[in-house]
């Protein structure tokens, strides 16, 4: 029942065995956050289909890692089916691609090297989840703090302290009024698209 955990204790050695996971982990969250800025939602998870082959082609490559034709074939028609859906963005911003697809590369990688590295002797998987968190929180601490948003979130904090009780009552009944006066409950084909949406996720 009282089960403890296990790995390695920190040394030199440590980051060496770490790397590149903590820069994989800030490149991830700053090109997702700058993608959602740019980009529609749906956008967004359509060009996050790429993240599925970047990761198919860095495991065949980086862990030597084989895959049946079948599964190529069924990872390719998730790409085209991406790229039709992409072809029809009338509100195209280089910009937000440019953000999604690099987060695409970063999650990849990310996913991949975290494999490769839960293989090595010592740190195994917590050991790895651990000290990647652990190396890449003073770096994290010190770019919110030149960035201001370490301040901001201390506001946050105090006003949410204040008026929390007020603001989620608030939203709640906004968004519940919001839903509930929509236009589009009317239209028979948003209906059928939106439950269409809610049965193929």
């Amino acid at each position: 029942m009282n089960k403890a955990i296990h790995f390695q204790d920190f040394d030199k050695s440590i980051p060496g065995k770490i790397f590149p996971l903590p820069l994989l982990y800030v490149g991830n969250h700053v090109t997702g956050l700058g993608g959602t800025q740019k980009l529609s939602l749906p956008m967004f998870t359509v060009l996050r289909k790429f993240t599925i082959l970047l990761t198919m082609l860095m495991e065949s490559r980086i862990l030597r890692k084989s895959f049946a034709p079948p599964l190529v074939c069924s990872v390719l028609a998730i790409v085209v089916g991406a790229l039709v859906a992409a072809s029809s963005d009338l509100s195209f911003n280089a910009e937000g691609y440019t953000f999604v697809l690099l987060n695409d590369v970063f999650t990849a990688a990310s996913g991949v090297y975290t494999k490769k590295k839960l293989g090595m002797e010592g740190l195994g998987k917590y050991g790895v989840l651990f000290y990647n968190a652990f190396i890449i929180i003073i770096p994290t601490v010190l770019a919110s703090a030149y960035t201001g948003d370490l301040e901001k979130v201390s506001e946050n904090i105090e006003m949410k302290k204040m008026n929390f009780n007020f603001f989620k009552t608030y939203l709640i009944c906004s968004s519940y009024f919001k839903a509930l006066t929509f236009e589009g409950w009317m239209s028979v084909t948003f209906v059928f698209y939106f439950l269409l949406s809610c049965v193929m996720g």
